[in-house]
């Protein structure tokens, strides 16, 4: 009996199997290289700064110019962004008619205040940030045919504090004012009385209401405007005393803050509390005016408030 050795070659079975695992040669191959992930650089797209700003009302981004042209008003939702003194005497004065007061008063440490920073460090400072000397520019100016006496506090110096150079300005401003039979308007925002000053910031709040008393014996004008914000030691004095009081929509207006209001008194605040729209609705504030619309309406009030005055100048 014979024996047949069946051969897997003999018959096509001795197949070499591809190799599952590429070779050194096929790694070479460009089609086949996986680009290294830190090998290309990506271009990060910058915003230029100075040229956008983002409102923090609606999160619109909003071309600078557009808000400048727009008197730093949102185009889109109306929020007022803050704007220097000289912006809103230039939005509201009639071209080159302001005649600048004790533009040169400058603040002095009286009570040689140390702390983080020392005072004068801290006027230095504000002066060159700012180009301003304090916090208020004062003077006459003319809004439509009204001559009037106006003064306008700046919230970027010194957070618009006042202290003895603002209260001395706005006392002279409200005397000037009184003695050429004009009428003053005031233009707030501060986060109240100076603290580096001490009982010298305070003794303002008096002297200067002592002048709007006899600014109002006098029959003449004061018309208030608060902005954001306005609270403490100026809304405690002259800036709640108005013949009428404005103020700009969304503005924070009152005393104290409220955590120490909600934490003085252990009550829940109401919605709104301390804005200008609450405030309205509660009898404090007589108007809410756009900042757009502020000049026309001044003139207005300015026509309104004047009329009584010229009849009795006419009937003497």
């Amino acid at each position: 009996m014979s024996t047949t050795t069946f051969s897997k070659k003999a018959r096509g079975l001795d197949v070499i199997e591809p190799v599952v695992t590429p070779s050194a040669a096929a790694n070479e191959t460009s089609f086949l290289k996986k680009p290294k992930l830190g090998a290309s650089k990506t271009r990060k797209k910058e915003i230029p700064e100075g040229l956008w700003t983002k409102c923090p009302k609606c999160s619109t981004m909003i071309y600078d110019k557009e808000l400048a042209d727009n008197q730093r008003v949102c185009p889109h939702c109306g929020h007022h962004f803050p704007i220097s003194a000289r912006e809103r005497i230039n939005a509201l004065v009639e071209t080159c008619s302001f005649e600048e007061m004790d533009a040169q008063m400058t603040s002095v440490d009286a009570l040689k205040f140390t702390g983080v920073a020392p005072y004068t460090e801290k006027l230095d400072q504000y002066q060159r940030s700012t180009g301003l000397k304090d916090a208020v520019l004062t003077g006459v100016g003319r809004i439509d045919s009204h001559r009037l006496g106006l003064g306008v506090m700046d919230f970027s110096f010194l957070g618009g504090s006042m202290g003895s150079v603002v209260g001395e300005k706005l006392t002279r401003l409200i005397e000037t004012t009184t003695d050429r039979g004009l009428p003053l308007v005031i233009i707030s925002t501060s986060g109240g009385a100076r603290m580096y000053e001490g009982m010298f910031s305070l003794m303002q709040m008096v002297k200067t209401c002592a002048a709007l008393a006899y600014h109002a014996r006098s029959k003449l004008p004061y018309l208030s405007v608060l902005t954001h914000p306005t609270t403490a030691g100026v809304m405690a004095s002259f800036a709640s005393v108005g013949d009428l009081i404005i103020a700009e929509p969304g503005a924070m207006v009152g005393f104290a803050g409220p955590r120490v209001i909600r934490d003085t008194t252990q009550a829940d605040l109401p919605p709104g509390f301390q804005t200008a729209e609450f405030l309205q609705d509660h009898g404090l504030i007589d108007a809410i005016v756009p900042r757009k619309e502020l000049r026309e309406r001044l003139s207005g009030y300015l026509d309104f408030l004047g009329e009584g005055r010229r009849k009795q100048t006419a009937a003497a």
